[in-house]
C-alpha cells in the first residue's frame, strides 16, 4: 500500500513535468546535501564540471540509490575521469527507473585549468526517456557549464548553470521543457580533515533551496557527513571510507511526506 501511494504521489508530482530531472549523483554529495557545487571528486561529473581540473589521477565509480525504498525508482549511475596534459575529461552516465519507464543521461565533459586560482569546465548532455504509453523512446541534448575560483587557500567558490538553453522532450503531445538550474556557493577547509560546505539552488519548476553539508574525520580512514537544505526540509547523513585507491560512501536522505531513500558508491583511483 505504501508502495503505491508514493507511486501515485509521484505520478501526480511529475504530470506538468514529463522532461527527464537532472538528478543528483555521488553518495558523498547526498550525504551532503548535495551542497557540492564548489567540491571536486570523482561524481564532479554530475556536480560541475569545472572542480575535475583538480583531479590529477584516473578515476572511476559507481552508484546506486533506492528512493523512497521503491524497487522501481532506483537510480543507479557511473563516472569515468581521465586527466591529460591539456585539462580533464569525463564520461558520466545514470538510469532513473526500470522496466518500460527509464529515464537515461550521458554527459561528455572537459575540464581546464585557466589559472593558478580559475578553473572552468563544460559538459554535454544526452537524455533519453521511455514512458510506458509510448513506443519509442524520446532524447534531447543540452549542455552545462561551470567555474570555480579558489578565494584562499581554505576558501573555494563555485558557479554552475544546467540547461541555460531551456531544452527539452519533444513527445506526441508537444515539448515539455527541461528545468534550467543555476547552482552558487562554496565550501571552506578548516583543516585536510574538515570541510563546511553551502550553496544556494535555483530550479526553474521548483523553490530556491538553500543547502548546507558538513563532513569531519571521526578515525585515520572514517569520515562522517550530515547536511540539510529546504523547502521542503530534507535531512541527510552518511559515511565514507578509504582504503587505499578504493573508497566507499553511504549516505541517507529523509523526506518528511515520501521517507527515507539509501544510496552507496564505490570510487577507484589508478
Amino acid at each position: 500500500m505504501r508502495t503505491l501511494q508514493i507511486l501515485l504521489l509521484l505520478l501526480f508530482i511529475r504530470i506538468p513535468l514529463l522532461a527527464s530531472d537532472n538528478y543528483p549523483v555521488g553518495a558523498r554529495s547526498i550525504a551532503l546535501s548535495n551542497a557540492f557545487v564548489s567540491v571536486s571528486d570523482s561524481w564532479s561529473t554530475f556536480h560541475n564540471q569545472a572542480t575535475l581540473a583538480k583531479i590529477n589521477q584516473f578515476s572511476a565509480g559507481v552508484f546506486y540509490e533506492s528512493r523512497f525504498t521503491i524497487d522501481e525508482l532506483s537510480l543507479a549511475a557511473g563516472t569515468f575521469v581521465f586527466p591529460f596534459a591539456r585539462g580533464t575529461a569525463g564520461l558520466s552516465f545514470y538510469q532513473f527507473g526500470k522496466a518500460t519507464f527509464k529515464e537515461s543521461k550521458i554527459g561528455l565533459a572537459y575540464s581546464k585549468q585557466l589559472s593558478e586560482k580559475l578553473s572552468a569546465g563544460i559538459q554535454m548532455d544526452y537524455f533519453l526517456n521511455r514512458f510506458p504509453e509510448n513506443e519509442k523512446a524520446f532524447g534531447f541534448t543540452t549542455f552545462e557549464l561551470g567555474v570555480t575560483y579558489q578565494l584562499t587557500d581554505e576558501f573555494t567558490l563555485g558557479a554552475h548553470v544546467f540547461n541555460p538553453v531551456e531544452n527539452g522532450i519533444t513527445t506526441y503531445y508537444g515539448k515539455e521543457k527541461m528545468p534550467l538550474i543555476l547552482r552558487i556557493g562554496g565550501h571552506y577547509e578548516f583543516s585536510e580533515r574538515a570541510i563546511l560546505s553551502t550553496e544556494y539552488y535555483i530550479n526553474s519548476n521548483e523553490k530556491d533551496q538553500v543547502r548546507t553539508g558538513l563532513e569531519f574525520y571521526i578515525l585515520k580512514n572514517l569520515v562522517a557527513r550530515m547536511g540539510v537544505s529546504g523547502t521542503p526540509v530534507k535531512y541527510t547523513a552518511g559515511l565514507g571510507y578509504h582504503f587505499g585507491k578504493i573508497s566507499t560512501d553511504l549516505a541517507f536522505s529523509y523526506h518528511g511526506d515520501l521517507g527515507f531513500s539509501p544510496c552507496v558508491s564505490i570510487q577507484f583511483q589508478l
